[in-house]
């Protein structure tokens, strides 16, 4: 390192959040903003700090952790397999990836015939759109008003809002368009026969825990039908279980050629999936897709003791009980009314949501905001039980309105 190289590096910062004695430097780059907590380790539905407090998670990591923390069967699972087999690529037959990916098929309950396996949610809708470009042979995208599906040029693309805030990139990759939620009415404009692919959350988690409802996703099949056009679901954040069905699809009763999913999928190893129909699976082809860390098999052995802790401890059941429970007893103090579907729950409020999220936070209970100002987001781990929505409701009793 010459003298001048040295000079343009800067000196570490220590940020609050490590600025006890001895604290390490802080090299990460200051791209997060952060909550007030030092979180030194959690088990079930509880993190701890470094000073002793529990802390209630309502937000289970962006809707990662749906089985809580030290899951035993989740933890057994990966040591049992870094003891065997940490890694190979995907050049390699492993029965782990096999099993994993029938498990999937199998807990989905829709007509799914091929499953890829990839890291992030991003990765898996960038690969759902390039399946839908090679399918079509077209250009054009259309998205929803207020949706999030990450933050890859392609993915970015098609995020509501990016263009203005973090995109980054000199252009899309491709056409895109908006489509109002919960429009029909809007839909033909905004889907020709010019479009390749038609993504929509099902449920918006980023854009407020915000439920499309069956008819909005009905007319959406109905027109990509009509003009030629795949419809993929993004269930990154409302898929596996979070809605009280292995997926939304299931829930309204709309079957789209694609869906991705991550989150919940490994319940905080890194993974995500493309789920595609038998339509889309005939399109591909020998080494149209890639992926190095995807379908690793430490992911699939997650994936698979992710599905079997769901399937059976009858976590689908509790989901939907503990939701409706939310919904019933939680509309007090400061929150006027609910949306969203399952455990994705959206809590509307009379003030900022970020006043509600602060003053949870100083009572011990961390939940989300989202980019609607007034909605507090709830995503907690699939194990919550009714004690902890009464710890909620009373915290929020104490809010006051």
């Amino acid at each position: 390192m010459n003298a001048h190289t040295a000079a343009t590096i800067p000196a570490p910062i220590l940020t609050s959040a490590h600025a006890a004695p001895g604290a390490v430097p802080d090299y990460l780059a200051p791209v997060f903003a952060q909550y007030p907590l030092d979180i030194v380790a959690a088990g079930g539905v509880w993190l701890h700090t470094r000073d002793g407090r529990r802390v209630l998670d309502l937000y289970g990591g962006h809707a990662v952790a749906a089985l809580g923390y030290g899951h035993p069967g989740w933890t057994d699972a990966l040591a049992r397999q870094a003891r065997t087999l940490s890694f190979q690529s995907n050049a390699v037959p492993l029965d782990v990836r096999l099993r994993a990916a029938a498990r999937l098929v199998r807990f989905s309950g829709l007509d799914i015939a091929r499953v890829f396996f990839v890291n992030s949610g991003a990765e898996a809708n960038e690969n759902a759109l390039k399946m839908a470009f090679t399918v079509t042979g077209r250009t054009h995208v259309a998205a929803i008003e207020h949706s999030f599906h990450g933050r890859t040029a392609g993915a970015g693309a098609i995020t509501w809002g990016s263009a203005g805030k973090w995109y980054g990139f000199p252009r899309t990759p491709y056409d895109v368009s908006f489509i109002p939620r919960r429009e029909p009415e809007a839909i033909a404009a905004q889907v020709t026969r010019a479009t390749a692919a038609v993504i929509v959350e099902p449920v918006q988690g980023v854009g407020g825990a915000f439920d499309m409802g069956s008819a909005f996703l009905r007319a959406l099949r109905a027109r990509c039908d009509e003009v030629g056009a795949l419809l993929i679901f993004d269930e990154v954040q409302c898929g596996m279980g979070r809605v009280g069905e292995p997926f939304a699809a299931g829930l309204y009763g709309v079957m789209p050629d694609m869906i991705t999913t991550a989150k919940t999928l490994g319940n905080g190893f890194p993974c995500a999936a493309l789920l595609m129909a038998p339509s889309v699976a005939a399109a591909i082809r020998l080494d149209a897709l890639g992926t190095t860390f995807g379908g690793g098999p430490m992911a699939c052995a997650a994936i698979e003791a992710t599905i079997d802790a769901i399937e059976s401890e009858h976590l689908l059941e509790r989901v939907r009980n503990t939701a409706t429970l939310i919904r019933s007893r939680c509309i007090v103090g400061p929150v006027l009314a609910h949306q969203g579907a399952g455990l994705l729950v959206g809590l509307r409020t009379a003030r900022p949501a970020k006043e509600i999220h602060a003053a949870l936070l100083a009572r011990g209970i961390l939940t989300g905001t989202s980019a609607d100002p007034t909605i507090v987001r709830l995503l907690p781990p699939f194990i919550l039980e009714a004690g902890h929505v009464e710890l909620l409701r009373a915290a929020l009793l104490d809010i006051g309105g």
